[in-house]
């Protein structure tokens, strides 16, 4: 039995350009226009879309009506809506809009978080504790994001070690899923399937997320790499939007539809409709006003077939 055969045959995608990718836009993308794209994005068979992010307005002002967006998109049965908090104040005020997961973030090195989160992994985790105690009876499903996980730009490599007794401390905490994020890119296929088979051997029954940027491109071959240990959950952003402030030159996060392409070209169910992902792509060069870097979209699918040259005919 080849080793393919015991991969996933079915996947799940994270949509996360609304919250990742509209953060670092050099605009403000309208409210009514994030409403409309959002209920877009969840019209396409996406199971789960972060809408946005309760942060500071003053830190994020692009995610500065945050309650309007997840008050005024349409619920649809079956799509998940997260939302990033950054603490306490964050997580009220996304339980009091009805959302369904609340993702929380720390960095897995000390010089990020303290650049990006002004908090080390230990302080991190206190506050997710208090996080936590907020919203124990609400039913809201609780994700941590692990930032980091393959390597810092401040640092270098991360070690294996830390990263497993981080993931050991969030569990033991209570959180209920965990991303382990690429954050600028740095990740090669290697280093995440050794990462990957160490943590579902650990914890064969926790719902692992793998977060990719394709800042050295490299992230869909990272995802293969990620399914091919296992992990049935994958964060993206459409069109490729996003990036890191401390990655220059960051082309963003690994794009849903070229993603979602490759994973159904393989015969893998990603419960995606492609052509529908595709024509919301195709909006959003007008919505944020440039270019993207997904390539799908504009290349076409794989199963694209041109007419034949007419000097071949003759």
């Amino acid at each position: 039995m080849s080793q393919l055969s015991t991969c996933p045959l079915r996947i799940e995608i994270n949509e996360v350009a609304p919250r990742d990718g509209l953060q670092i836009e050099s605009r403000f993308v309208p409210t009514e226009d994030k409403i409309r794209w959002i209920d877009a994005l969840s019209s396409t068979g996406l199971k789960r879309i972060e809408a946005t992010s309760f942060t500071s307005p003053k830190a994020i002002p692009n995610l500065r009506d945050a309650a309007e967006v997840v008050t005024g998109i349409q619920r649809r049965e079956g799509v998940d809506i997260t939302v990033l908090v950054p603490n306490v104040k964050g997580a009220e005020r996304a339980l009091a809009c009805n959302v369904d997961e609340i993702n929380l973030v720390m960095s897995a090195s000390d010089s990020h978080g303290l650049a990006n989160l002004r908090m080390t992994p230990e302080q991190s985790l206190e506050q997710f504790a208090a996080i936590l105690d907020v919203t124990q009876s609400s039913g809201v499903f609780i994700n941590a994001s692990l930032s980091t996980t393959f390597g810092c730009p401040f640092e270098g490599e991360v070690p294996e070690a830390r990263v497993l007794g981080l993931v050991e401390k969030l569990i033991a905490l209570g959180i209920q899923g965990i991303t382990l994020c690429d954050t600028t890119g740095m990740a090669n296929p290697t280093q995440v399937k050794r990462l990957c088979d160490a943590v579902l051997e650990r914890w064969p029954e926790m719902p692992f997320t793998l977060h990719f940027h394709n800042t050295r491109g490299m992230g869909l071959a990272n995802a293969l790499a990620a399914w091919q240990a296992g992990i049935t959950r994958f964060d993206s952003a459409l069109g490729g939007l996003g990036g890191c402030p401390f990655a220059p030159g960051a082309t963003g996060n690994v794009c849903t539809e070229d993603l979602v392409h490759m994973f159904e070209a393989m015969g893998v169910d990603t419960g995606v409709d492609l052509d529908a992902l595709l024509d919301v792509a195709a909006t959003l060069p007008e919505l944020i006003g440039h270019e993207v870097p997904g390539q799908v979209a504009k290349a076409g699918k794989s199963t694209r077939r041109y007419p034949m040259p007419v000097s071949a005919l003759q």
